[in-house]
């Protein structure tokens, strides 16, 4: 190969990604076969997880498909894992997958009647306070007998919608003009440059508010998140049985949660408190305006089957009619049937958003897949096993908060719940114990875990979305956003976890 070929060989290497991240990266791939033959498959699983967190805190430098894809490849090759256990990993969250792929589409087809109800609601509650609550509330609410990724999607579209409407104006492009690449700051009037700041600042502490909503309110029930379900089948619990066991842990935290949402807004602390600026109000209220005058029979209608099928997409989730991918798809045939989008490649934009993300999930299940099979928790689960039944539970909460932070929660609760029910069925632990025990690894991985991206797929699907770098969302950002929502999630959830379970 000549030098020129090895140089522009080089340059494609990620694209245009900073040279010193393409050095890292091949770095990392280099030390990985030397830490194995040195230090063993152990200690390389856990070098190989904070390798890729590295590449997801780093996400908008890089997307972390690319080299997180490249780094669970060489751990394939390596045989820290297998191909056949990346895909049992990802067949067991197929209905994640489902979900992805198709409810998010389907979001992407209602984004007319979200924009028109959020816009109002945006503009009418003028308190930054109470617009804070109400996002987080709702969120809760919403993800208490939804899915919080469904609900992050709706959050995402909507503050998307915004941000175009308002980018546009300041750009002096107008608001009906295409343009899909809003990150793009060159062509703003200065004028405008600090409003934008403002109004990103605005729409960033609403998201984190929304994203941590969707993890207070999916702890409470059955169906708010995946793990729950999943704990709740070993455990043999109902819908009610879960709640009532649940309630001693999640609401305490739930109304800490909005009392710390409403603090930081007051107080403006870690990236919160951003006001709506008044020149972006009135855009804002100029495009209603707008769009109020232009409607005509065929927007009318078109607003009203998306609230119908909005009404069929809540009642079947609620009642669980089929998995939330399969629901997504019925929305997503419903809206384009009756709202007239017949052609292929009209369609195909609404999946645009959640593809690549389904790609670095699956990328995400070989991580995971290397984690199971070279047993990076088992030490962490055997000197928790090993204590005195009654600092088990807290103990539980804690260790799992921990692993949930830096490792996917779902998977920590299915090998905990595992290894608990078989301390059930050898006689270790009574039944008393084990339902302690399930309900502090259930708390324990929904609610510390909004500590990073890492631990919770909606935080996951935010940091990595769009909306990520048009609003300068990035992994850093994120965590010191989280910061005081953790503290207070993960102390009062240990503290009521040590009284009451």
């Amino acid at each position: 190969m000549t030098e020129t070929a090895a140089h522009a060989l080089w340059k494609n290497f990620l694209g245009q990604s900073p040279t010193w991240y393409k050095k890292t990266i091949v770095a990392f791939l280099v030390i990985n076969p030397i830490a194995l033959w040195t230090v063993g498959p152990f200690a390389t699983g856990w070098l190989l997880i904070g390798e890729f967190i590295f590449t997801l805190a780093l996400a908008l430098r890089c997307y972390p498909l690319q080299p997180g894809g490249l780094l669970t490849l060489e751990a394939i090759v390596l045989g820290m894992t297998t191909p056949h256990t990346v895909f049992e990993e990802t067949l067991a969250n197929f209905e994640v997958i489902l979900l992805l792929m198709f409810m998010v589409a389907g979001i992407y087809f209602m984004k007319e009647l979200l924009l028109f109800v959020f816009t109002r609601i945006l503009l009418r509650v003028r308190s930054k306070i109470v617009l804070s609550l109400l996002f987080s509330f709702v969120a809760a609410f919403l993800s208490a007998f939804l899915d919080a990724l469904t609900v992050t999607a709706v959050l995402i579209s909507v503050a998307v919608g915004f941000y175009s409407v308002y980018h546009k104006v300041a750009s002096g492009k107008g608001i009906h003009h295409d343009d899909h690449d809003h990150s793009v700051d060159d062509g703003i009037h200065e004028h405008h440059r600090e409003d934008l700041e403002q109004f990103r600042a605005f729409l960033r502490s609403l998201m984190m508010h929304g994203a941590v909503g969707t993890a207070l309110g999916g702890v409470c029930t059955l169906v708010g998140e995946p793990q729950n379900l999943l704990i709740a089948t070993v455990a043999g619990w109902d819908f009610v049985t879960f709640f009532k066991l649940m309630a001693p842990v999640t609401m305490p935290v739930l109304l800490c949660g909005l009392a710390t949402c409403y603090l930081l807004e007051r107080t403006r602390l870690f990236g919160y408190g951003a006001t709506l600026p008044a020149d972006v109000r009135h855009v804002l209220e100029e495009f209603q305006e707008r769009e109020e005058k232009q409607s005509n029979p065929r927007t009318r209608a078109r607003l009203v089957v998306q609230a119908v099928v909005a009404l069929l997409l809540v009642v079947g989730l609620a009642m669980h009619w089929a998995a939330v991918g399969l629901i997504g798809l019925m929305v997503i045939v419903l809206l384009t049937a009756f709202n007239g989008v017949i052609e292929e490649h009209q369609i195909g934009h609404a999946f645009e958003e959640a593809l690549p993300f389904t790609a670095l999930l699956v990328v995400f299940f070989g991580i995971v897949a290397v984690i199971h099979d070279q047993h990076l928790f088992s030490p962490v689960i055997n000197a928790v096993l090993a204590m005195e039944s009654e600092v088990r539970p807290a103990m539980f909460f804690l260790a799992n908060g921990v692993l949930s932070m830096i490792s996917d929660n779902v998977f920590v609760a299915t090998v905990y719940i595992t290894e608990v029910k078989e301390a059930l069925s050898s006689g270790a632990i009574t039944r008393e114990e084990f339902d302690q025990l399930a309900v502090a690894i259930n708390t324990g991985t929904n609610l510390p875990s909004v500590a990073t991206p890492n631990g919770q797929a909606a935080f996951l699907f935010l940091l990595t979305s769009a909306l990520a770098p048009l609003i300068r969302l990035s992994y850093g950002r994120m965590v010191m956003m989280a910061i005081p929502y953790t503290l207070v999630m993960g102390i009062v959830g240990m503290a009521m976890v040590s009284l009451f379970i």
